[in-house]
This record gives C-alpha cells, sequence and structure tokens, in this order.
C-alpha cells in the first residue's frame, strides 16, 4: 500500500494455471492434465472450493479482519506456488485506514498482515492466499506482504513495539516455509522488481529489523 496508491495485482486476468483447468474441464476425454498439477488444482473447479476455518490465523496472537475478496486470489501456498519472500511495506497513513482499504473491493489492493504502532498484528488475508500487494504478479505468488502503519518520512513511526512484533512475525514465516533470513528474501516494497513505490523508506533500520528477527527465530520453538 505503501505511498498511499493502490497497489494492483499485475494481471487479473485468469492464470496459467486456471487457464490450465478450465481446458481440461472443457476437454474431457480429450485432453490430458498432469496428476501433479491437477492435483494442486482441484478446487479451483466451478463449485469446489478449499476449505476454510472462520477467523483462523496464522501468527498466534494475531487479530483477524478479512479483506475483501476482490484484494486478493484464494490458493493453496505452498503447493501450488512456492513462498520465500517477505515483503515489507509502509501504510502512508494510520492503521484504521489501511484497514478500511484493504476491506474496500474497490481499492483492488491489500498485504496479509498490518502490524500497528503498538505492535498489534492484524491479519487480513491467510498466508496460503495469494495478496495482491507487490504490483507484480510474480512476487504476489511467491511471498507474503506486512503493512507498518506510518509514513516512510517520520522516523517516529517504526517504535521500538512495532520492531520487535513484526520481527517475530517475519521470524515465524521464515521458519514455516524455509526463508532464509537475509536481505535477498526479506525485502522492502521498493525493491520488487518494476514498483514505483518507496517504502519502507530511508527511515526503516534493515540492520536493527534483520537482527531482531534472526533473534526470534533462533527463540522459537523446534
Amino acid at each position: 500500500m505503501g505511498d498511499g496508491t493502490r497497489d494492483v495485482d499485475a494481471d487479473r486476468r485468469p492464470g496459467r494455471r486456471a487457464l490450465i483447468v478450465g481446458g481440461a474441464v472443457a476437454a474431457v476425454g480429450t485432453a490430458a492434465l498432469a496428476r501433479e498439477e491437477l492435483s494442486r488444482l482441484w478446487w479451483r473447479l466451478p463449485g469446489v472450493e478449499r476449505p476454510r476455518v472462520a477467523g483462523a490465523v496464522d501468527f498466534r496472537g494475531a487479530r483477524w479482519i478479512a479483506a475483501s475478496p476482490a484484494n486478493y486470489r484464494r490458493a493453496d501456498r505452498p503447493d501450488d506456488y512456492v513462498i520465500d519472500r517477505v515483503v515489507v511495506h509502509v501504510t502512508q497513513g494510520g492503521y484504521a485506514s489501511a484497514v478500511k482499504a484493504f476491506e474496500d473491493p474497490g481499492h483492488q489492493a491489500a498485504a496479509h498482515y498490518i502490524v500497528r504502532e503498538d505492535g498489534q498484528v492484524t491479519q487480513m488475508i491467510r498466508e496460503l492466499d495469494v495478496a495482491f500487494h507487490a504490483g507484480n504478479r510474480e512476487y504476489n505468488e511467491r511471498s507474503v506482504g506486512i503493512e507498518h502503519e506510518g509514513f516512510v518520512e517520520r522516523r517516529s513511526s517504526f517504535t521500538d513495539a512495532m520492531y520487535a512484533s513484526s520481527a517475530r512475525l517475519t521470524a515465524g514465516i521464515c521458519g514455516r516455509y524455509g526463508i532464509p533470513v537475509d536481505r535477498e528474501h526479506v525485502i522492502g516494497h521498493v525493491e520488487v522488481p518494476g514498483t514505483d513505490h518507496t517504502d519502507p523508506g530511508p527511515y526503516w533500520d534493515w540492520e536493527r529489523y534483520m537482527g531482531l528477527v534472526r533473534r526470534a527465530g533462533q527463540a522459537r520453538p523446534r
């Protein structure tokens, strides 16, 4: 969401996988669909939906508020798309305005999480789903997006509580998916190819943050 602009998934048209499934259904008996591909995508067939538990969160202690379904794509990650990135964003506004934007189907963007100034974590999209947060389809499919309440031009936006809470969140994501804790895999929105966003900006302390993520990862139960 950074810089206060909408962040649209690069293409909202049916992807290659959806087209493959649609073609297979239309031509039953005349074309074969690879067993592995079909096993990933059975739930995309018309009338079939992967089961969800209402209000379930991936980060213990997170508050659940659902984003509009228009702002993400249902998926079965990491089975259909490998998750190998965390993308750090800044909302360029307050927490309430970010939640409202992600609930709005016209916004056309949302991140998986928002971390409030006081460290409270809100999850709005399940990690298994593809959030429209990076402005790049490939990066959306392979990443988890974390928004942080505040402004890129205000150092004071990034509180001790925010850093600590966000670091625990990122450490958990990296641990779940085997993501290396380094700056190649934990990146800012500004580093996504093709983006015109600048967040998290010059006042986000990457050295401090990555140190906190590493320590939080070491403290996680094995």
